[in-house]
This record gives structure tokens, C-alpha cells and sequence, in this order.
């Protein structure tokens, strides 16, 4: 998993509360579990007019120009602004792939499902919750501005808008760690390799009898 660092990214508002994660990826395209190439799916019930299949090239497809993420003014957003309660539904960890994998690397929202929200740490993705009221006022700032910016510090733990003004997030210490030395669990465990070695080296040898053949 990559470092996360300090960015400025481009905002796209997806308008809605309770975004599951089959709205997110839909189940068809779970089969896989290679942590890529999700993105050209996410929101597929949303972004095209046909049904997606897995395979499926999405070069050629209808698109939905209602949705936001085909309009033009959003091409390129690294950072996703929603509603309460985003990523419910299942606890389908290729929610976060498809939508690390489509480009964004931060999400806002007044709160999150709780499986969700853990899996975008373990992904690279930093999850953002922030009061309803500051999130709306986004919004509205989105809307009236083409090419709305952020500006995203996890150290400072800041968002910096276009005029200067700052808003603070809370975030916990061991997620934050995780996110700025890119991370997971096994990321983790892998760290402490040697020192696992060395015990299973040791133990052998002071137990060999617990790795003794068993013979009938």
C-alpha cells in the first residue's frame, strides 16, 4: 500500500445518503480479487445505461451524463464528497478497491459504515468525516465553483479551502500511522519478519520434539 501524503485534489459531490456498497460496485463484478481494475465500474448502475458485466470493455458503453462523475467539469477528482452514513450495505472490501482504483484518494461525509470506513484505511484512502453543516456548505461551494479544490495535510489533519480558510478533522492515531507509512495488517506483520524468524528458529530448536513426525 502506498504512502499517503499532503495533496490538492479535485472535488466531485455524489448528492446522496446511504450509498451502499452494491451502489458502489455491484456484486457481479466481485468474482475477482485482485485489488485492481475496479475502476472503470464503480457506480456502474449509476454511470452507464446498460447492464455491466465483468469483462465487459467500458470504452464503448452508454453513459449516464446525468451522473456526475461523467461530466466534464469533474474529470480527474481525487477527492469524493457525499452524505451520511456512505458504504453501507456489505462489507465487500472492493467498495474502497474500485474507488482507489478510479482515482480518489479521500472521501468527506457527515459519517460512514463502520466496515467501510476500516477498509479504506487498509486501502490508502483517507475517510473524512466532518459536521453535516460544514459538508453542506461544501457542497454549495462545489456547485457554485467550477473546479472546486481542497487541499488535504493528514499531519495537520486540515483541510485547506481555495480562500484560505481551514477545517479540522479528528482522526485516530493508529489509522493515521498506517495511512502515512502505507500499512495494513500484513503490512504490519511483514515488518516484524526477522524477529518472527528468529523465534520459530529458537523454538525449534528448544522444542524439537513438537516438529517430529508423527509415526502410526
Amino acid at each position: 500500500m502506498e504512502k499517503f501524503s499532503n495533496f490538492t485534489g479535485l472535488v466531485a459531490p455524489i448528492d446522496r445518503a446511504n450509498v451502499d456498497t452494491d451502489a458502489i460496485i455491484p456484486k457481479q463484478f466481485l468474482k475477482s480479487i485482485k485489488r485492481t481494475g475496479f475502476g472503470p465500474n464503480l457506480f456502474d448502475e449509476w454511470r452507464y445505461l446498460d447492464k455491466g458485466e465483468p469483462g465487459m470493455p467500458c470504452e464503448s458503453r452508454p453513459l449516464n451524463q446525468d451522473f456526475v462523475l461523467n461530466q466534464d467539469r469533474y474529470l480527474g477528482a481525487s477527492i469524493l464528497l457525499t452524505k451520511e452514513n456512505f458504504g453501507c450495505g456489505s462489507s465487500r472490501e472492493h467498495a474502497p478497491w474500485a474507488i482507489q482504483d478510479f482515482g480518489f484518494r479521500a472521501i468527506i461525509a457527515p459519517s460512514f459504515a463502520d466496515i467501510f470506513y476500516n477498509n479504506c484505511f487498509k486501502n490508502g484512502i483517507l475517510p473524512i468525516v466532518l459536521d453535516k453543516s460544514v459538508v453542506n456548505d461544501l457542497f454549495q461551494k462545489v456547485k457554485d465553483t467550477p473546479g472546486f479544490n481542497l487541499s488535504v495535510d493528514l499531519e495537520g489533519q486540515t483541510i485547506q479551502l481555495p480562500g484560505g480558510e481551514s477545517i479540522s478533522f479528528e482522526l485516530d492515531t493508529y489509522k493515521k500511522f498506517c495511512l502515512q507509512n502505507g500499512l495494513d495488517e500484513i503490512g504490519q506483520t511483514l515488518e516484524m519478519k526477522e524477529k518472527i524468524e528468529g523465534f520459530e528458529t529458537r523454538h525449534r530448536q528448544s522444542n524439537p520434539w513438537v516438529f517430529e513426525e508423527l509415526v502410526l
